[in-house]
């Protein structure tokens, strides 16, 4: 295959972070164009009274550091703190249709929204309305709907714990449990899945524990991408000599080596430490055959050690005292043959072998994973044989060992504790009345995608989201957005345009919320709001920049003035609620008694961690840990003979989640465009492509057929029969039906498709 230079395609041969990762900072609070707003934001974050960074969900390792956040975390806060404003006057001189042709990132790079706008169908336009006028119309709207199932609720994971809490309230007093979250299209698999395995559906171990672990395994996450504060622990691990495996289709440099901005040594020299000892690039959906794989080597050595009169490999005492299901789980391992774990996971059978003995040989291992295990059709299973793994050397409860999904947005574990789930127990239903003197259904409400089909359906008529970018985010936009464009009402709470926003109901309303950064000052005077991390960790945050409109008010605030509006006959004093945040703080305690003296507990530097009862080898109500047995092995990973690929969808470096800061994937050699398939060089040269051509990619998901045309094909190192593209561009090949039946996670992460080469062969840049 001739070699072609594809414009804004090169190699990227440094580490990750490094002068690169400062210089993107400088331009990033250049290009928002408040300075002096910006770098003042900088100084607070993630300080004991600061705000907690509005990026990723990774726990703070200290609250006295002068320099706690990444380049993504510094996006982020420009990206909210910055000096540009899409006002009343924007909106007038552009009508949806116009601004339906803007990127996603021209539309957010407008600017902060600084006034409530109403849809004008006539003029196809926002135009400027009042609070109470707002609040009145959408209650009014909210109380002529026949049922209260026919709303659905969504919530991003930038939401407080204060605003989620209030946000849940109101809905159910309101009637409903349709509760669409964006942790359903992310870790919706660890929910599900680690509460039947370990009785909680969270990770079990603590920032501390990374310096205890002697072994680190890190399955389908990025670090370097999508939590950088990451690689400051993952670094120290590695210099502590402890061997970490990386496990993803991709190699990506975030994995590799990290040349921190934090430690002048490095940055004057230009050296890196190296971050994973050995790096398995396991097919796309391999990663069950993989972790089958290694469980069947430790049982196989287990029985020759205990045969040849050892002790033998698993942690026999542990197994025998804290779980069951062995048994199930040791005959289905037996049943799976090896060469089908070789042929699944796309690694070889002394890879295999190689990666159960170094698990063996640790005696505290910390497992990490990211959405590359949940995004999946079997996501849930992936999750629960992780778990196993963990399970057979009594690898966790123990300091230094146990498992770590990693999450994304900065409070998506948070929302969950504090009632946003479509899922209520009695105990929930039975503390709200106690609490609050009324009652609600029972009944599970809709997830992402049951809210999806029944919005297409017409079974639902209203939906309102607390933040996020739900239309975009979602997979299946041909589906998704026509069935959005028929609702009686879309509410929208947010601080910057996007997408979704241009997706006009009957009437549709823009309502503009503080940022994190910004002074939330109310009755009692300024509050702070509260966060969990990744680690179950709680912790108060705290805004201090001017509001960038007069017109803003906080999520608490909206949700306050909606409920009031939406319910006549309310139970719940809202405006005291909203006048101290500590009084709702005191509610979330009354309803939910893990957060025991919260109001005294997170004023302490650092916050607290919640009680997770796996830590401590409390296994909840089953009273042990459960090996749960996943049949088969897995997605089924296109063979090297075989027409289809499979591929997955990736994050760039310059966005995160939906929004796009910028065109650049510097990491992995992009700059300037998105519009890339990711190939293997084997696989380009069987269908006759090259770097630069032109190609369509078909997906073979049910029956409707479902192409991209006019992205180009370049070459990366990843597993032969396996493919890559950005998110959400790759959305579109994702039926809405294609999803985990356990958990409802779409399968963004796993697609099969066919690609094929377009006849004009040119080299185009976007």
């Amino acid at each position: 295959m001739s070699e072609r230079k594809v414009p804004g395609i090169d190699e990227y041969d440094g580490a990750a972070g490094g002068w690169g990762a400062l210089a993107a900072v400088a331009r990033a609070v250049k290009g928002q164009m408040a300075v002096g707003r910006e770098t003042a934001a900088l100084r607070r974050v993630n300080q004991p009274t600061g705000f907690d960074c509005p990026g990723c969900a990774w726990p703070d390792p200290q609250h006295t550091s002068s320099f706690e956040f990444c380049e993504n975390g510094a996006k982020a806060v420009s990206w909210e703190a910055t000096g540009k404003r899409a006002t009343p006057d924007f909106f007038a001189r552009h009508t949806l249709a116009e601004l339906w042709e803007w990127s996603d990132h021209a539309l957010e790079d407008e600017g902060r929204l600084t006034h409530p706008m109403a849809y004008d169908a006539d003029a196809d336009r926002y135009m400027p309305i009042g609070w109470d006028e707002a609040f009145a119309r959408i209650g009014a709207a909210l109380r002529a709907l026949p049922h209260p199932d026919m709303a659905e609720f969504y919530t991003s994971g930038r939401t407080s714990n204060e605003a989620a809490f209030l946000y849940q309230l109101m809905v159910r007093e309101y009637g409903t449990n349709n509760f669409p979250d964006c942790s359903n299209m992310c870790h919706e698999a660890t929910s599900v899945g680690l509460p039947a395995s370990i009785g909680v559906g969270k990770g079990t171990v603590t920032l501390d524990d990374f310096a205890l672990c002697d072994a680190l395994f890190s399955f389908g996450h990025n670090p370097g991408t999508n939590h950088p504060r990451m690689l400051s622990t993952l670094r120290e691990v590695s210099k502590r000599g402890v061997p970490i495996v990386a496990v993803n289709p991709l190699r990506e440099r975030g994995l590799e080596r990290f040349t921190s901005p934090q430690h002048p040594g490095e940055m004057l020299t230009n050296t890196a430490t190296p971050i994973a000892q050995t790096y398995y690039q396991v097919k796309i959906g391999g990663d069950l055959a993989l972790l089958k794989g290694m469980m069947k080597w430790l049982l196989e050595a287990d029985a020759a050690d205990l045969a040849a009169g050892g002790a033998g490999v698993l942690d026999h005492a542990f197994i025998a005292e804290h779980t069951e299901g062995l048994d199930a789980l040791r005959d289905d391992l037996a049943r799976t043959s090896w060469d089908d774990v070789v042929a699944q996971s796309g690694l070889s059978r002394d890879d295999i072998a190689a990666a159960g003995r170094l698990y063996a040989r640790a005696e505290r291992v910390i497992l990490c994973y990211g959405m590359g295990m949940t995004q999946h059709r079997r996501g849930t299973q992936n999750v629960q044989q992780m778990a196993n793994l963990l399970l057979l050397r009594g690898n966790i409860g123990k300091p230094g060992a146990g498992i770590a999904p990693i999450r994304g947005h900065s409070n998506v574990q948070g929302d969950r504790t504090v009632g946003i789930t479509e899922k209520p127990t009695q105990a929930l239903v039975d503390a709200i009345r106690q609490r609050y003197g009324f009652a609600f259904p029972l009944t599970h409400g809709h997830d992402a995608v049951d809210a999806v089909r029944a919005i297409r359906d017409g079974r639902s008529r209203a939906l309102v989201c607390m933040g996020g970018n739900l239309a975009v985010a979602m997979p299946d936009p041909d589906t998704t957005i026509p069935a959005m464009r028929n609702l009686d009402l879309a509410v929208h709470i947010a601080t910057k345009l996007n997408r979704s926003h241009l997706i006009p109901a009957r009437q549709a309303f823009l309502l503009p919320c503080l940022g994190r950064t910004e002074r939330d000052v109310q009755a009692s005077g300024l509050q702070s709001v509260t966060v969990e991390d990744s680690m179950s960790m709680v912790h108060a945050s705290q805004g201090g920049l001017p509001p960038a409109s007069e017109h803003l008010l906080s999520e608490p605030a909206i949700v306050a003035g909606i409920a009031k509006a939406t319910l006549p006959q309310t139970k719940v004093d809202w405006d005291g609620l909203v006048g101290d945040y500590d009084r709702i703080r005191d509610d979330i305690e009354a309803v939910f008694p893990i957060f025991r003296d919260f109001n005294r507990r997170v004023r302490e530097p650092g916050g607290f961690r919640l009680y997770i009862g796996a830590s401590e080898r409390d296994w909840g109500a089953a009273g042990k840990a459960r090996f749960l047995v996943a049949p088969g092995l897995g997605e089924d990973p296109a063979s090297e003979g075989d027409a289809l690929l499979t591929l997955t969808t990736v994050r760039s470096h310059d966005q995160y989640n939906t929004t796009i800061y910028g065109f650049d994937d510097r990491y992995r050699g992009v700059s300037g465009r998105r519009d890339v398939v990711f190939l293997n060089r084997d696989d380009m040269v069987a269908r006759g492509l090259q770097s630069g051509d032109r190609i369509e990619v078909e997906s073979r998901v049910g029956d409707a057929v479902r192409r991209l045309s006019g992205f180009i094909a370049v070459e990366y190192d990843l597993p032969r029969g396996s493919a890559a593209m950005y998110y959400p561009e790759g959305n579109r090949l994702v039926p809405l039906d294609s999803h985990d039946p356990h958990s409802g996670t779409p399968a963004y992460k796993s697609i099969p498709v066919v690609v094929s080469k377009l006849d004009d062969p040119a080299v185009h840049a976007s």
